[in-house]
C-alpha cells in the first residue's frame, strides 16, 4: 500500500513542503530510503524501529520504500522521524490514515517514542498555512513558536502514541492558541539595561543617540574600563521597537538556527549579538556544508557588537564589507544559492593602541610602529563603512561617585523615535527606512548644504584627507543630527558635529 505524508525542509529562511511517499509491499524484505537524505535521516530507521516497538507497534518485515520528493533537493536533520514513522504505520495498515494528508507532521523521535524539539518551526508553519494545510503536528516544545501563525491548527505532542491515537481512534489533541499581539506588546519594552546606569560619558551617549536615530554604524575608541561595552549593551534600549513584520523576520532566522527557547514564541526586542574575537569567517557570515545563518544574520534588525575589533582576524572583518552595504549575505554552493538577511547596526569597540592608551597619554608605552600596525588591522574600506568614530575617555572618580542618575533610555528613545518618524515620512516613496540606508542619489536630494556648511565640509575633506565614502557618511550623520533637532535643513553646526565623529581619519592616528 502507498501512503503520502507531508513534512517540510528549510531552504535559507523559507520552507519547502516535502512529500514523503511510503510504499509497503510483500515482494521481499528491505528498507530503502531515497530522495537525497543525509546521514541523520538514514539513521532514522533505528530510532523509528525502537520507538514503535516501545509503544506497541513495529516496522513490518516487508519491502519498505520511502521516497522524499522532490528527489533532487537535499534533506537534512532528524525532524522527519515522526512523519516517516506514521507513514510506515499507515502504509502497513497498522493505523488508519483517512485525513493524514491534511497535516504537516514533523518531529525527532527518542527510542522510547517521546519527541524532541526541531529547528525552523516558524517558516514551516508559515508555508503550511500558505499551502492550505489544515494543521501542523509538532513536538510540544515547538508549539508556541508555530502558534504565531494564525488560521492554522497547531497540535503539540509529547509521544508518538498521541499522534497514532489521533489518526487511528480520533482521540483529540489539544490545540495551542496564542494571542501574538498581546504577548508582543507586553514584552516590547523589556530591556535588561538602561542608559541611566552609565556614569558620565555624555559625549559618547550623544553619539549613541545619533547612531540609533539614523541606524548608523559606530566604533567606540577608548582605554580599558572606560565603559565601551557598557554603552554598547544599552543601544537596543534606545532603538525603535520592532514592528510585527520585523519581529517575524527576526524570529524566522533564530528559528532556523535553533536559537529559540521553548518558552519563547515571538522575538519582541531587537537582538544583540556579541561574538568572541576568535570567531571564524563562516560562523560570522553564515554557510557551512549545510548552510546556516551566521552571527550577522542573527543580528538582523538588531545590533552586532564586535568588542576589541582589531583582535578579530582580518579575513573575518573583510567578509563583512559586502553585507554592510547590501544588508544581506549570499551563500553560494554548486547546486544552490541561499540568501540570508543581515540588516544590522554595527557597534564596535577598540583600544586606542596596543598598550590601551591614547597616543598623547603619558601612560602610553606603544611605539609609533606598534600603533600603526595595530590600526592597520582595520582596513580603510571597512572603516569607511562605519559612520561614527567616537573617543570614550576614562571616567573621573567624581563622576563615578555621583549619586545622581543619568538620563533614562526611555527619554532618549522618544527623541530617536521622533527622528525616525521624520525619516520615514521623508523616504515614504522609497525603499528606505532611515538615513544610514540612503545612497548617493538620496544624499544629493535630501542633504543640500548652504554656503557656510559647504565650505566647512570642504575644509575638513582637505585637512583630514577623507575619502568620497567618508564625505557621504558625514552628510548622512549631519542629516540625522538635523532630524533630531527637527530641522528641515542641514546647518553648519550639524556638519561640525558630524565631522567630530570621524576620529580615526585624523592625522593624530597616523603617527
Amino acid at each position: 500500500m502507498l501512503v503520502k505524508i507531508y513534512g517540510s525542509a528549510i531552504h535559507g529562511v523559507a520552507a519547502q513542503t516535502i512529500t514523503i511517499e511510503v510504499n509497503v509491499d510483500t515482494g521481499g524484505v528491505g528498507y530503502h530510503l531515497v530522495g537525497l537524505p543525509d546521514n541523520a535521516i538514514k539513521e532514522s530507521s533505528y530510532r523509528i524501529s525502537a520507538a514503535l516497538k516501545n509503544v506497541g507497534y513495529k516496522i513490518p518485515g516487508k519491502k519498505i520504500t520511502i521516497n522524499m520528493a522532490p528527489a533532487d533537493l537535499r534533506k537534512e536533520g532528524s525532524a522527519y522521524d515522526l512523519s516517516i514513522a506514521i507513514g510506515i504505520l499507515a502504509a502497513s495498515n497498522q493505523i488508519l490514515a483517512e485525513n493524514i494528508q491534511d497535516y504537516i507532521i514533523m518531529g525527532e523521535l527518542s527510542l522510547d517514542g517521546s519527541l524532541q524539539p526541531i529547528k525552523g518551526v516558524l517558516p514551516i508553519a508559515i508555508q503550511a498555512r500558505e499551502e492550505g494545510f489544515k494543521g501542523i503536528i509538532l513536538p510540544r516544545q515547538n508549539t508556541r513558536e508555530a502558534a504565531i501563525v494564525n488560521n492554522l491548527d497547531v497540535y503539540g505532542v509529547e509521544n508518538i502514541s498521541e499522534v497514532i491515537d489521533f489518526f487511528n481512534e480520533g482521540k483529540p489533541i489539544e490545540k495551542v492558541e496564542l494571542d501574538t499581539r498581546k504577548e508582543f506588546e507586553d514584552k516590547i519594552n523589556d530591556f535588561p539595561f538602561d542608559f541611566c546606569e552609565v556614569k558620565g560619558q555624555e559625549t559618547a551617549k550623544r553619539a549613541m543617540e545619533v547612531a540609533a536615530a539614523g541606524g548608523h554604524n559606530i566604533i567606540l575608541i577608548g582605554p580599558p574600563g572606560s565603559g565601551k561595552t557598557m554603552l554598547a549593551k544599552r543601544i537596543p534600549s534606545i532603538l525603535p521597537p520592532l514592528t510585527i513584520k520585523e519581529a517575524l523576520e527576526t524570529t524566522k532566522i533564530h528559528s532556523v538556527a535553533g536559537k529559540m527557547g521553548t518558552e519563547t514564541s515571538l522575538m519582541t526586542v531587537r537582538p544583540f549579538r556579541a561574538p568572541h574575537h576568535t570567531i571564524s569567517d563562516v560562523a560570522l557570515v553564515g554557510g557551512g556544508g549545510y548552510p546556516q545563518p551566521g552571527e550577522i544574520s542573527l543580528a538582523h534588525n538588531g545590533v552586532l557588537f564586535l568588542d576589541e575589533m582589531p583582535e578579530f582576524k582580518r579575513t573575518v572583518l573583510e567578509v563583512m564589507r559586502q553585507p554592510l552595504e547590501d544588508r544581506e549575505v549570499t551563500i553560494s554552493r554548486a547546486r544552490f544559492t541561499v540568501n540570508y538577511p543581515s540588516s544590522f547596526m554595527l557597534v564596535a569597540s577598540m583600544n586606542p593602541s596596543p598598550s590601551g592608551f591614547f597616543p598623547d597619554d603619558p601612560n602610553n608605552t606603544s611605539t609609533v610602529y606598534e600603533m600603526q600596525r595595530y590600526m592597520n588591522k582595520l582596513s580603510g574600506p571597512l572603516l569607511d563603512r562605519i559612520d561614527i568614530h567616537i573617543e570614550v575617555q576614562k571616567v573621573e572618580f567624581e563622576q563615578l561617585a555621583e549619586k545622581r542618575k543619568g538620563e533614562k533610555s526611555e527619554d532618549i528613545r522618544k527623541r530617536v523615535l521622533r527622528a525616525r518618524e521624520i525619516q520615514q515620512e521623508r523616504y515614504k516613496d522609497l525603499k528606505i527606512s532611515y538615513n544610514a540606508q540612503i545612497g548617493s542619489r538620496e544624499i544629493e536630494a535630501f542633504c543640500e548644504l548652504d554656503e557656510v556648511s559647504f565650505n566647512l565640509i570642504k575644509l575638513a575633506m582637505e585637512k583630514l584627507n577623507l575619502s568620497a565614502r567618508a564625505y557621504d557618511r558625514i552628510l548622512k550623520v549631519a542629516r540625522t543630527i538635523a532630524d533630531l533637532e527637527e530641522s528641515k535643513n542641514i546647518l553648519s553646526h550639524h556638519i561640525s558635529e558630524a565631522i567630530q565623529y570621524r576620529s580615526l581619519d585624523r592625522e593624530f592616528w597616523n603617527g
